[in-house]
């Protein structure tokens, strides 16, 4: 073997032990990220209300989320939070063509029957595992694998809606920030005790949330794919897409 061959066998040997090196590397300590990841998740839901933002719609299929009729066509709102909670959404383009004079609704923020964050009653209400940690867009992330916590007994909507999956977060590893939810349901969704819509057991969720200003991470888009029926009888094909951005902060929104 010559120099040249020598050289690039000891080239590899320091890849090779520095790529196990780092795989090597152990995972934080497992209370400590959950509980900084958990704060920011509880942080970044009470500031959702400082901010204005779009939401677009896409209706792939038919939406079992609301109105029910087969569509492909998009939907974009202007969302404007309310100073005594709630919001307003203004229609303000279909299928990418403005519409002037769009519709105005206001909604109010639904009532909490429990005591405890939406945050807090789902962890508790699912499984929680350190699995590994991977590269995203140059950012390490650490892969957290959940499932229902067996037992539980979530007092709020999203907990108890939390445990009909099981799937992957991805939260990121420097800022303990939620970065991507993958899920995948073990149940049926249904909505209106079944006689409105059904999802079928195996539809997938997806949600991304970024960073929106110095530090605030939100969520940007969320994707719901799968079969189902509606009305009962009818099938479904679901692919329904809901995108956030352009967040502001909104003039009249206090600061934390």
């Amino acid at each position: 073997m010559g120099r040249v061959g020598r050289t690039l066998l000891g080239i590899a040997a320091i890849v090779l032990v520095a790529g196990l090196s780092a795989q090597e590397r152990p995972l934080p300590n497992r209370q400590q990220f959950f509980d900084a990841t958990r704060a920011n998740l509880e942080r970044s839901q009470s500031r959702q209300a400082q901010y204005a933002y779009r939401e677009r719609r896409r209706e792939l299929h038919t939406n079992p989320f609301g109105r029910l009729g087969s569509g492909t066509g998009t939907e974009e709102f202007e969302v404007t939070p309310l100073p005594e909670g709630g919001v307003s959404r203004t229609l303000v383009a279909r299928d990418g063509q403005p519409v002037k004079g769009g519709e105005t609704t206001r909604s109010r923020p639904r009532a909490r029957t429990s005591k405890r964050s939406a945050v807090a009653d789902t962890a508790d209400a699912l499984d929680l595992v350190l699995d590994h940690r991977e590269r995203v867009n140059g950012r390490e992330v650490i892969v957290v694998t959940f499932t229902p916590r067996p037992g539980a007994q979530p007092e709020s909507r999203e907990g108890r809606l939390a445990r009909l999956f099981h799937g992957k977060i991805f939260v990121d590893e420097l800022d303990a920030e939620v970065v991507r939810v993958e899920a995948t349901a073990i149940d049926d969704i249904t909505y209106g005790l079944g006689v409105v819509a059904r999802v079928n057991r195996g539809a997938t969720v997806t949600l991304v949330r970024e960073r929106v200003d110095a530090d605030t991470w939100l969520p940007t888009s969320i994707r719901l794919s799968g079969d189902g029926r509606a009305m009962l009888l009818r099938k479904l094909r679901v692919d329904h897409l809901i995108e956030w951005f352009d967040y502001r902060r909104a003039p009249s929104a206090r600061a934390d």
